[in-house]
């Protein structure tokens, strides 16, 4: 009886430290997990057109961008991680020019001021372009995009551009008229186009007179969306990760989802 009592005694000393034992370290439970890549294609769109890259809003764009692939790629505020990203150029020399697609590794594993510096290599501004031709980088999402065996995926397509069209016709109408987004049409349920630093009037006219049956159009003014590096919105000396009220300004005008609306 007294080795029985012995040996419960023993094991309720024991059992403790075989808990403990097997108990992770607080050290290694407290490390952040990488954020994973989700189903999202992102391809992003930079007007090198004369008329865009001339202007004050050009700067504001790149330093915006930086800001935008960075906080995607890293999951900040919740944002959706794209499993695969391509950043071009709206633009061309002749008509239907094909230009080079850089996909999400050259973004990756960057901070915000790296990514600036280069997509200002990429999109230096003595190299703008005759004109914007938006026809030929949707055909050239479309290609990338089957090649890539990315169709039914969500996509988001943003661009930087003043969204004034310079082909298709001779009047404003016919201009946007032409823009086709057939090509996008089949791609995805969830295909988005988010047009970026337009005018109010432009903006209207992407919305309204654009022709399409699944493509949703978001856009946004220019006039808004310099507000994002305002003291208020994107607080200084503030790391990228805790600027809450930058990544809550970038859902609701950046991000936003519209309604689907079918244009004939």
């Amino acid at each position: 009886m007294r080795t029985v009592s012995l040996a419960i005694l023993i094991a309720m000393l024991l059992g403790p430290v075989r808990v403990a034992a097997q108990t992770p370290s607080p050290i290694n439970a407290a490390l952040p997990e990488a954020p994973k890549p989700g189903r999202l294609v992102l391809f992003v769109g930079v007007d090198i057109s004369g008329s865009f890259m001339d202007s004050k809003n050009f700067d504001d764009s790149i330093e915006f961008l930086a800001h935008y692939i960075h906080a995607h790629l890293n999951g900040l505020g919740g944002m959706e991680v794209p499993g695969a990203m391509f950043v071009g150029s709206i633009g061309g020399v002749k008509k239907g020019e094909a230009k080079t697609l850089y996909p999400i590794q050259t973004f990756q594993d960057r901070s915000i001021e790296e990514i600036e510096a280069q997509l200002r290599l990429l999109f230096p501004r003595k190299q703008e372009n005759p004109f914007t031709d938006f026809n030929a980088y949707f055909a050239q999402i479309a290609d990338m995009v089957s090649s890539k065996r990315l169709i039914l995926k969500p996509i988001s397509i943003v661009l930087m551009t003043d969204g004034k069209p310079d082909l298709g016709g001779s009047s404003r109408a016919q201009k946007f008229r032409s823009i086709k987004l057939s090509p996008l049409e089949n791609l995805s349920r969830n295909i988005t186009l988010r047009i970026l630093y337009t005018d109010a009037v432009t903006g209207k006219s992407w919305r309204d007179e654009v022709p399409r049956k699944r493509v949703k159009v978001w856009t946004q003014d220019a006039v808004v969306m310099t507000e994002w590096k305002s003291p208020k919105i994107l607080i200084p000396g503030r790391p990228p990760a805790d600027q809450q009220k930058f990544l809550a300004w970038v859902k609701d005008n950046v991000d936003f989802r519209p309604r689907l609306r079918r244009v004939n």
